[in-house]
């Protein structure tokens, strides 16, 4: 029990909320940074609720396999309201230019793919060339 006059400890839930600013708590989504894994979208995240941007991280598409779990890219959106604190936020931080928002790697099947697909069509236009001559 606690005794009288003693404030209730807060949860971390309400501790975040109050630190959110509701001017920019409005509107839809917007992607405004990528971290590299978990842990970096978490210190992202964490710098934009200081300054009273919620954000939400969510896994880069083709990356949301479980075998990844803490690693692969993450996006973090924040609601339109705060996009432009939000940027201005991570411009000013030493890793600024690494957390703008750009698109995360392709994985390596999409690569090997891409090459193939270059390898057949040479061999398309290899094979063409040659059936002009004969």
């Amino acid at each position: 029990m606690l005794a009288e006059g003693a404030a209730e400890p807060l949860s971390e839930a309400r501790e975040r909320a109050r630190k959110v600013r509701p001017q920019f708590a409005e509107g839809p989504l917007v992607r405004v940074a990528w971290a590299r894994n978990q842990a970096e979208a978490e210190l992202i995240q964490g710098l934009l609720l200081e300054e009273g941007v919620p954000s939400i991280v969510k896994r880069t598409r083709g990356f949301d396999v479980p075998d990844f779990l803490a690693a692969g890219p993450r996006d973090i959106f924040a609601p339109a309201s705060g996009v432009e604190t939000a940027r201005a936020v991570l411009a000013t931080t030493p890793a600024g230019s690494d957390t703008r928002p750009r698109r995360p790697p392709s994985p390596p099947w999409v690569q090997a793919m891409a090459v193939a697909l270059v390898v057949l069509l040479l061999a398309a236009s290899a094979a063409g060339v040659l059936a002009l001559f004969y």
